[in-house]
């Protein structure tokens, strides 16, 4: 593993495993080996964007597994599946840079999505998605919001700009589509956590999405409304 000698790094919270963000296990500490693979220069920042271009296409964007189990939601985990959403792939990018020692934690906000599919929208009840997922790296003296939740193919399927990161300004959602329409709307800052806040996000969906969480607590969620289309 690469060690990173910077005297502006966070402190030891930021680096550290969490239940949730255990970026000391074995599974997150292989991702992070293969993610790497090759990197010959100890530069925080060619790391920060490899890591994140493994998480944004290495996982299949798709915001209704709605697991209710916790330990679906520890990064070890996360790394084991194909596809998952904005706060899991985010989790995961949080402890792949820790395992790095990149000093990171999870941010939170609400977004508007204004091409929101009308089943999709209907089932939700609303264009709003609360408690959006993204990750905040810390490079140099400056914490960067890093969005790695949609992949490259569901973004070229649905007209949809890549969001990249290249390690010198933030990669948040895009405000237009490829076309000008407008896209996702950042509504509410919900501030950043050192660990995953799991209840509080459940919580908040079973208030805020009752049809959804019924829809998938029965089973109902069907292919083409788990993908958004």
């Amino acid at each position: 593993m690469l060690i990173w000698n910077d005297e502006e790094m966070a402190d030891d919270l930021h680096t550290q495993a969490t239940w949730f963000i255990d970026s000391d296990s074995a599974e997150v500490g292989r991702f992070v080996d293969k993610a790497l693979d090759g990197v010959s220069c100890e530069d925080a920042r060619v790391s920060a964007v490899r890591l994140f271009l493994a998480v944004r296409d290495g996982f299949r964007y798709n915001p209704y597994e709605l697991s209710r189990d916790p330990a679906d939601y520890r990064a070890s985990a996360i790394v084991g599946t194909d596809s998952n959403w904005c706060v899991p792939k985010a989790v995961l990018l949080t402890a792949a840079a820790r395992h790095a020692n990149i000093p990171a934690r999870l941010g939170f906000a609400d977004v508007r999505n204004h091409i929101t599919s009308d089943k999709l929208e209907e089932r939700m009840g609303t264009d709003l998605f609360y408690w959006h997922g993204y990750s905040e790296l810390l490079l140099g003296d400056r914490w960067f919001k890093v969005s790695s939740a949609f992949n490259i193919e569901l973004c070229e399927r649905f007209g949809v700009k890549v969001l990249d990161f290249d390690g010198t300004d933030d990669a948040l959602m895009h405000a237009y589509d490829q076309s000008g329409r407008r896209h996702m709307e950042y509504v509410s800052d919900r501030g950043t956590y050192d660990e995953l806040p799991l209840d509080e996000i459940l919580t908040d969906f079973e208030l805020l999405y009752p049809d959804l969480v019924e829809a998938h607590n029965s089973g109902e969620v069907d292919e083409a409304f788990a993908t958004g289309a």
